[in-house]
């Protein structure tokens, strides 16, 4: 139970798939954000054997790509894709640190969270769409990547006050071992990536990851669940564009 009590949370609290109940306490919440990636495995698993049922049946690369994009956020629940409406919503305000907070907590939705989310799902869907190859390994690994790095910000990144269940994660957690989990996990994850047709991966999520704790924690004086939630669904969108990019272009030389 110590070791199944922390996945049960896991997926109760960042998937959509049902699971038992276990108590929300220190002791089962101790490695949680550990069990967090494998939430992206059953995301990457579901999307592989999507490809594989298109093309067993032969349907349009259209119909295959709107799968890809929709799944994500059917068994994610749409948990992250919140976090990064109300992030897009307080960074175009262009106002202070208080005033971006304030936005965050904020239960309405803004437009600009509305034009960054039709944003989103255009370029997530035509960039499934027209991926070349669709390298399964890498692929599964970018889900579980984009959670591991995301569970290491919140064990190693300054949280701001009121900072809400990202800080209920972190103060329940043991921030050590879940930062050097995560941080052997993502180098794993980089390297099998690199072997298996999704090295221009790599630089994206590592990128996007400097800007999420150089430019965008600062900008709200400290780390929350919302930035969180813009961390995964942006570094998994950059990952995406990155791989279709570096397909298209190793197919040109």
């Amino acid at each position: 139970m110590i070791i199944l009590a922390p996945i049960l949370i896991a997926f109760s609290m960042f998937s959509a798939i049902p699971v038992p109940q276990v108590q929300w306490n220190a002791r089962n919440m101790r490695f949680t954000l550990c069990a967090f990636p494998l939430v992206g495995a059953v995301i990457g698993l579901a999307c592989v054997l999507w490809v594989r049922l298109c093309a067993w049946m032969n349907l349009p690369s259209l119909l295959q790509g709107a799968g890809l994009c929709l799944f994500p956020v059917m068994l994610s629940g749409g948990i992250h894709l919140d976090g990064y409406a109300d992030t897009w919503d307080a960074l175009a305000s262009h106002g202070d640190v208080e005033t971006r907070q304030k936005i965050l907590k904020d239960p309405h939705m803004g437009a600009f969270a509305v034009i960054r989310l039709c944003m989103f799902f255009v370029a997530y869907f035509a960039l499934w769409a027209v991926l070349p190859s669709f390298p399964a390994v890498a692929v599964v690994c970018s889900f579980c990547l984009s959670r591991a790095l995301s569970a290491l910000a919140v064990a190693a990144f300054p949280l701001r006050s009121g900072a809400g269940l990202a800080r209920s994660f972190a103060d329940a957690s043991d921030r050590k071992s879940v930062r050097i989990f995560s941080l052997v996990l993502s180098v794993l994850l980089c390297a099998v990536m690199a072997r298996n047709g999704g090295f221009w991966m790599i630089p994206a999520a590592l990128g996007v990851f400097a800007v999420y704790r150089f430019r965008i924690v600062l900008k709200f004086n400290g780390l929350s669940g919302d930035l969180a939630g813009w961390f995964v669904q942006t570094a998994e969108l950059w990952m995406l564009a990155a791989l279709c990019l570096g397909q298209y272009a190793e197919a040109m030389l």
